[in-house]
């Protein structure tokens, strides 16, 4: 699954989920653009492992709910790398878990702008360039949240829903321009976020205890979702695009 000679921007991409993807594809041959917010530590040490790959790699402080930090994002890693024909949508947050009622509006707008608003941003500002390639690649990594709707997640969940809006909008318009999109959406995944989940919500100090009656024996992993990026922005997803690939070892 030759990546050879294509450029992703992964969003996100400092850690967790996204460095398992960055990290994904440039083991199949593609130079990286990494975009973190905060932990500027995390994202170097993603640059340079990916680095050790053989590939190009460049970190970019942005926070994608902010329209202008998009464009100075895109701007640069377009500066650096001459395309941007693979996007990554993955940056993320948690909700606070309140019911509607007791949710602050803030958090609401906080999670849309994140999730749905900085995925469109990107989306839109990285189109120019994918239209101008042979294939373009766009993936938003959803939740399996968006099929059962739990209770007090609110914010979450909306912004997940309209996250994968976008995408299978994104799909029916770009396709004729030799863009694909595709939706990523895994359950509960052994991540700093994951873990922080499950000890707020469930109690459970350590995730891999949860590994026994997981399906296959073990919470999902990072590199498992990376692995589905990684099929559906390759050649053997040709005539895949408005697609919905669940990452839940069948759970929903």
């Amino acid at each position: 699954m030759s990546l050879a000679g294509r450029v992703a921007l992964v969003t996100g991409g400092g850690r967790g989920i996204g460095k398992a993807i960055a990290l994904a594809l440039a083991e199949d041959g593609a130079n990286v653009a990494i975009n973190y917010r905060r932990d500027d530590d995390a994202a170097q040490q993603t640059v340079k492992e990916i680095e050790a790959l053989g590939r190009r790699a460049h970190a970019y402080p942005a926070s994608v709910d902010d329209y202008a930090a998009c464009e100075a994002l895109v701007a640069s890693a377009l500066a650096d790398f001459g395309k941007v024909d693979i996007l990554v949508n993955n940056a993320g947050i948690a909700s606070r878990g309140q019911s509607v009622a007791d949710t602050d509006p803030a958090e609401v707008e906080r999670c849309l702008r994140t999730h749905a608003f900085g995925a469109w941003a990107c989306s839109k500002l990285v189109l120019p360039s994918m239209r101008a390639q042979e294939r373009g690649d766009i993936v938003m990594i959803s939740s399996a949240a968006t099929l059962h709707m739990a209770g007090w997640s609110a914010p979450y969940n909306m912004a997940k829903a309209a996250l994968e809006a976008l995408a299978l909008t994104l799909a029916k318009e770009e396709r004729r321009n030799g863009v694909h999109v595709n939706i990523v959406a895994p359950g509960l995944v052994d991540t700093e976020m994951g873990r922080r989940l499950v000890k707020g919500a469930m109690g459970v100090a350590d995730i891999r205890t949860m590994d026994e009656n997981s399906a296959f024996g073990h919470v999902c992993t990072p590199e498992e979702v990376a692995d589905a990026v990684r099929f559906v922005v390759s050649e053997r997803a040709s005539y895949v695009t408005g697609q919905r690939i669940g990452v839940d070892g069948g759970a929903f």
